[in-house]
């Protein structure tokens, strides 16, 4: 395995092999490992000395299931810190089969230059002026550089967004079918990739360089075991197929924990409108797919294709963030709205939360009137077109609570919270205000312990366990995207039996003894090497903080506020 390090600056690349601190690392423990000992914390994240750094996940590349996970790592520009963000498709698993651990980016190209960069099928890369391609937006893009290099490759892009340097910028990569609708939506990495003077990715697929395990057989044993159980679970077998992630719109909604018209209530009237079920039947209505495969080595196929009322494509992927963000969050009921919009955010290059969001903050700042698809719609338009107002919405809600004064901003260290309301689950309070990444959700997913209908023990609205049930999972977490896996495939590892398949393939591959032990440390030299990152930024515990409306404002229809003390989000971390 090795590195392709690429100089920006210079033009030169150079292929070296793992170095020492890096070994049996992948994914976000490589990103975030390497970002703190090599980007210094202070740089402009804009500028030449920030890194950006591609990393597939340990176990990608393997015969194992759903691992098809890349790992962006960066300063973030709109955190000011570490940022790791993480995305599906087929690049991860291209890289690994090249014998790829991670490109890394450096430096920074003349302003008005371009370059895409180009991995053939031997694993050497090349930069290609990409002048031609400039303010392109991603699924023009994407057909075009299929169309040079040829349809088995992957794209990973950027967008207008990305080009302009605004903050809420994604990083699209190509599905199974080749349409870079999966996005590394979080922290405005898109941004860095812009400021590189990087458009795209172009990677071969089928490699055959994969590095080689210490133990196949007991790994192809365990990977096995592990597929079984995914397939045999109720929800990663039945109802991530059917519905996808959509399924939470009705069980979340019910909870009163749907973030609703900026976060003013947390159930929003017309879910039924917008729920997995009535999605799933609409799509079928009109000849779309329900069940679609879009990454590499997945058996879940929990994506759908989109179609309108003609039986055209609209966009694939339709995820339940997305819905609550462009949907219950600005009060739209529109799902063809809420599906375009989630097109435009795809081909500008936009996280659809943050964008979202950003949306709802303007809205409720009375910019326009909230249920108003349409309105949304243009608003997002104006990001591509560079207009004063779009560089505003997609530097993302920070910025537009800003521009109009308002102080309803629903994020943590700049960067917007998800689809579970913190007053009605008191621990994704806890993972929101903590989480080095900022208001992120996949970082520290509590829902499933806090809510009964999904086994959960805890009371959602007290604050005790919730400290411990988020620092245990951000730890788990910080291991589950180093190796690699999907968040929906972890109904493999649900098990003591299922998490030991984990720890037997990952000593398979290294040659050496891994279990439970090691499975957290991993987990633990991840979150502090973020958090060392964090604290040499300037970060301090009172970035660990929600806005006062959480504090404040009590959320219909329970009425509850966060109760989670300053003193207590503080333990978090007491490892």
């Amino acid at each position: 395995m090795k590195f392709i390090k690429v100089n920006m600056t210079s033009g030169t690349i150079q292929n070296e092999p793992v170095s020492d601190g890096y070994e049996n690392l992948g994914g976000r423990g490589l990103t975030s490992i390497m970002i703190n000992a090599e980007v210094p914390p202070d740089c402009d994240p804009l500028g030449s000395e920030n890194k950006l750094i591609f990393a597939p996940g340990y176990l990608s590349g393997t015969p194992l299931i759903n691992t098809s996970r890349l790992s962006i790592g960066a300063k973030s520009p709109l955190t000011g810190g570490i940022k790791e963000s993480n995305v599906g498709g087929t690049i991860s698993a291209d890289l690994a089969r090249l014998g790829i651990t991670a490109v890394i980016i450096d430096g920074q190209a003349q302003q008005e230059d371009l370059y895409v960069l180009k991995i053939d099928p031997n694993g050497d890369a090349a930069l290609i002026d990409a002048k031609q391609f400039k303010g392109m937006r991603t699924y023009e893009l994407a057909a075009k550089l299929k169309e040079k290099y040829g349809d088995n490759n992957s794209v990973t892009c950027i967008g207008p967004a990305g080009e302009l340097q605004l903050t809420a910028a994604s990083i699209q990569t190509t599905d199974a079918d080749g349409r870079p609708c999966r996005a590394a939506g979080r922290g405005g990495l898109g941004a860095v990739m812009g400021a590189k003077g990087l458009k795209a990715l172009v990677v071969s697929m089928g490699g055959k360089a994969a590095d080689t395990l210490a133990d196949a057989p007991a790994f192809k044993e365990a990977a096995k075991a592990y597929a079984r159980d995914v397939k045999a679970d109720e929800f990663s077998g039945e109802v991530l197929p059917e519905l996808g992630s959509a399924v939470l719109v009705g069980p979340i909604n019910a909870a009163g924990a749907f973030p609703t018209c900026n976060a003013k209530m947390g159930q929003f009237e017309h879910a039924d409108k917008i729920s997995g079920e009535t999605m799933a039947a609409m799509i079928k209505e009109r000849g779309g797919k329900t069940t679609h495969k879009g990454c590499s080595q997945c058996i879940i196929h929990c994506s759908n294709e989109f179609v309108d009322s003609a039986g055209k494509y609209v966009t694939a992927s339709l995820e339940y963030a997305t819905i609550w963000s462009m949907g219950a969050m600005l009060g739209n009921d529109d799902l063809d709205a809420i599906a375009k919009l989630d097109f435009l955010c795809d081909d500008i290059g936009l996280d659809t939360i943050s964008t979202g969001v950003a949306i709802a903050v303007a809205m409720d700042a009375g910019f326009k009137n909230f249920g108003d698809g349409q309105a949304a719609i243009q608003m997002v338009e104006e990001v591509a077109q560079g207009t004063e107002f779009g560089r505003i919405l997609g530097n993302g809600p920070a910025a537009v609570g800003k521009h109009f004064n308002h102080d309803r901003v629903p994020v943590v260290k700049g960067q917007s919270i998800a689809a579970y309301d913190p007053r009605a689950i008191q621990g994704m309070a806890v993972t929101y205000a903590t989480s080095p990444m900022g208001g992120d959700h996949t970082a520290g997913w509590v829902v499933d312990q806090n809510l009964e209908d999904f086994g959960g023990t805890l009371d959602r609205f007290s604050a005790e366990g919730q400290v411990e049930a988020s620092r245990d999972t951000q730890i788990h977490m910080a291991a589950v995207d180093t190796v690699g896996i999907c968040d929906f495939a972890q109904t493999g590892l649900a098990t003591p039996e299922g998490i030991e398949n984990v720890y037997k393939m990952v000593a398979a591959k290294m040659g050496k003894s891994f279990g439970q032990d090691d499975w957290h440390a991993l987990g633990l030299r991840v979150l502090k090497a973020e958090r060392e990152f964090n604290r040499k930024a300037g970060f301090t515990n009172a970035d660990d903080r929600l806005p006062k409306m959480f504090y404040e404002e009590p959320l219909p229809p329970h009425n509850k506020v966060v109760i989670i003390s300053d003193e207590e989000m503080d333990t978090t971390f007491d490892f």
